[in-house]
């Protein structure tokens, strides 16, 4: 299956609306069901209102009332890691398993396997 988010990840990118940084990222998420969704990062002039293309993959699976993530790839020119946002919006859905998944793919297809510990070692969580 990583095969089929790494792919589906790398079409995601060139979706991407980035005219401000020029910096695509494309993002494939996998759920406890099977089901896949896709996103790229959405730029806006007023940067605050800019998306990232985890984030928006995610929307996708929740406003299709799906609500966990069990495997994540993103696509970028540098194989970059999601940043702190991200990673806090992955871990909240992250189907009770805070060390899920992440595979990195640069512009030359070059893979890189990390997991949601080794990215955010201290998640927030609110108080119980």
């Amino acid at each position: 299956m990583q095969e089929k988010l790494v792919e589906l990840a790398i079409q995601a990118r060139k979706n991407a609306y980035a005219p401000y940084s020029k910096f695509t990222v494309g993002a494939a998420l996998q759920t406890n069901s099977g089901s896949i969704y896709t996103g790229c990062n959405v730029e806006n002039v007023s940067y605050g209102a800019t998306i990232c293309a985890e984030r928006t993959a995610i929307c996708k699976m929740i406003s299709e009332g799906e609500n966990t993530i069990s495997a994540i790839c993103i696509a970028s020119e540098t194989g970059c890691t999601p940043c702190g946002m991200c990673l806090q919006v992955i871990l909240e859905f992250a189907s009770q398993n805070e060390d899920i998944s992440i595979v990195l793919v640069d512009k030359d297809s070059t893979i890189r396997r990390t997991s949601m510990k080794e990215l955010l070692p201290h998640p927030f969580h609110t108080l119980s």
